[in-house]
C-alpha cells in the first residue's frame, strides 16, 4: 500500500512537471516539421534510392551507397565534403583521425573550450604517454577556456594568437564532462569569425558531439572549417549500429580519411557493411529522436531543480545539444539515480551498476544504458565520472514516455529510501 502511494505521489509530481512545460514541448514538436523538410528535400534532390541500400564488398571501390550518404550528409551540414564510416568505432574514434590527419610534427593545436573530453586526453597526449599520442609525435598543445567569458572573450584569444602560430583550434560544443553550458552555434560564428581575422589559415575544429539537429543550423555554415561527430548519437535515429562521420572542407576531410584508411585511398575506399539504408532511416528519424530527448531533458532538469538540486541548463531554456547536467552532491545518489534508470531501461533492466574502470577515461565511471545499440547516447541513459561534486549526465530517449516512466519509478525509489519527502513531491503542482 505505501509503496502504491509512493509511486501516485510520484506520478502526480512528473505529470505536474509535464503541464508545466506543455508550451515549450509544443514549440520543440514545431522544430521537427522544419528539420525533416530539409531532410526530405535532400534525399529528394540527392535521389536517394533503394539501390543505395545495396552491399558491396572488399575495398568498395566506387560504392554507391557510400558515396551517396556521404553526399547527402554534406548537404545536411552545409560542407563541402562529408565522409561517414563505419570504421570509425566512436566520436573520439572520428575527432582523432582529423587531428592526426591534419596537424604535423611541430605544429600547435588549441584547445578553447578549456579541457576537452575525457576520451580524448590520451589522443592529445595530456594523460598517459608512449602510445602514439599527438604529443609522441611532437605535435604541440595548448588550452585556454573561454566559456566562462563566452559573451567577451575575443581579448583572451587575441592575446594567445599574439604568442603562438596555431595550425589548428579545437572546439568542444558539448559540456562533455564539465560545469558549463554547451556552446551555441552563434557563440562558435563569433569564435571562427574572430581566429580567422586573426590568423586567416588557422583551422576551425568543432567536435560536434551531442549538438547535430538541436539548432537550426550546423557548425559549418557558422565558419567551422571541420566537423566531427558519432553515429550513435544524434544523427543514427537510435537505430544506426555503429560509425562516424566527418565533414567539412574538402581537403580537410580527404586528409582525415587518408588517417583512417591511407594515403593515397582516403574517402574514395571503405564499405558501410549493408548498413545503408539503416544510416539513412536513421537520419530521417533523428529529428523526431533528438526533439524527443530534448524535452525529456527539460523534464529532468524541471524534476530535480523542484527537489532542490543545480541543475544545467535550466528547464525550458535554449538548448544547444542533449545534455542535462545535475549536480547530485552525494556519490550513493549518483549510483542510485543511475541504478533506477537503469532498471527502466528496455534491455539489461537486471543489471547492477557498480563503478567501473574504462578504457579512455581517468575516473571510474557509473553507466546506466540499457540501450538496443551499445553506448547509444541517443537512446535514453545517463552516466557519471565518480569524482567530486559528483555531477550526473544525462542524454537521449527516443520518446518522452519513457523518460517519464524512468522519472516516476526513480522518484517513487527514492521516497522509499527517504531520500526525498512527500512534502518535496506534492510541492511540484504548488
Amino acid at each position: 500500500m505505501i509503496m502504491n502511494n509512493n509511486f501516485k505521489l510520484a506520478e502526480n509530481a512528473v505529470l505536474s512537471v509535464e503541464d508545466s512545460l506543455s508550451s515549450v514541448f509544443k514549440e520543440r514538436s514545431n522544430q521537427v516539421y522544419h528539420k525533416l523538410d530539409n531532410i526530405l528535400k535532400i534525399f529528394n534532390e540527392e535521389k536517394v534510392s533503394t539501390c543505395h541500400f545495396n552491399q558491396s564488398s572488399g575495398i568498395g571501390h566506387d560504392d554507391i551507397s557510400r558515396e551517396k550518404i556521404d553526399e547527402v550528409f554534406a548537404r545536411l551540414f552545409l560542407a563541402e565534403k562529408a565522409a561517414v564510416r563505419m570504421q570509425f568505432v566512436s566520436g573520439t574514434h572520428a575527432i582523432s583521425s582529423v587531428l592526426f590527419g591534419i596537424l604535423r610534427p611541430g605544429e600547435m593545436m588549441l584547445s578553447i573550450t578549456g579541457q576537452p573530453y575525457d576520451t580524448l586526453e590520451e589522443v592529445i597526449g595530456i594523460r598517459g604517454g608512449g602510445k602514439g599520442s599527438l604529443k609522441d609525435f611532437g605535435i604541440k598543445y595548448r588550452q585556454i577556456n573561454i566559456c566562462e567569458l563566452v559573451d567577451s572573450f575575443e581579448e583572451k584569444i587575441v592575446n594567445v594568437f599574439k604568442e603562438n602560430s596555431f595550425k589548428l583550434v579545437f572546439i568542444q560544443k558539448s559540456c562533455g564532462y564539465s560545469w558549463r553550458k554547451s556552446l551555441t552555434n552563434d557563440q562558435i560564428e563569433k569564435i571562427c569569425s574572430l581566429i580567422h581575422n586573426v590568423n586567416p589559415n588557422c583551422i576551425c575544429f568543432v567536435d560536434n558531439c551531442y549538438g547535430e539537429l538541436v539548432e537550426d543550423s550546423e557548425p559549418i555554415s557558422k565558419g567551422a572549417n571541420i566537423i566531427a561527430g558519432s553515429l550513435i548519437k544524434n544523427l543514427g535515429g537510435t537505430i544506426v549500429p555503429t560509425g562516424g562521420y566527418i565533414a567539412g572542407d574538402e581537403e580537410l576531410v580527404e586528409m582525415a580519411c587518408s588517417r583512417l584508411t591511407s594515403p593515397g585511398i582516403g574517402s574514395s575506399a571503405g564499405i558501410n557493411f549493408g548498413l545503408g539504408r539503416l544510416i539513412l532511416q536513421g537520419l530521417f528519424l533523428a529529428p523526431q529522436i533528438v526533439q524527443e530527448s530534448l524535452k525529456g531533458a527539460d523534464m529532468v532538469s524541471a524534476v530535480f531543480k523542484n527537489l532542490g538540486f543545480k541543475v544545467l541548463p535550466e528547464p525550458a531554456t535554449y538548448r544547444s545539444d542533449l545534455i542535462q547536467s545535475v549536480r547530485l552532491n552525494n556519490p550513493y545518489l549518483v549510483q542510485k539515480v543511475c541504478q533506477s534508470f537503469q532498471k527502466s531501461s528496455p534491455v539489461d533492466s537486471f543489471l547492477n551498476v557498480v563503478p567501473s574502470p574504462m578504457n579512455g577515461y581517468d575516473s571510474k565511471l557509473l553507466m546506466s544504458g540499457g540501450t538496443f545499440i551499445e553506448g547509444s547516447t541517443s537512446e535514453f541513459s545517463a552516466d557519471a565520472p565518480l569524482r567530486e561534486p559528483y555531477n550526473i549526465f544525462v542524454q537521449g530517449g527516443s520518446h518522452i514516455a519513457h523518460i517519464k516512466i524512468a522519472l516516476i519509478q526513480l522518484l517513487s525509489e527514492l521516497l522509499e529510501e527517504n531520500l526525498i519527502t512527500k512534502d518535496s513531491l506534492v510541492s511540484f503542482s504548488s
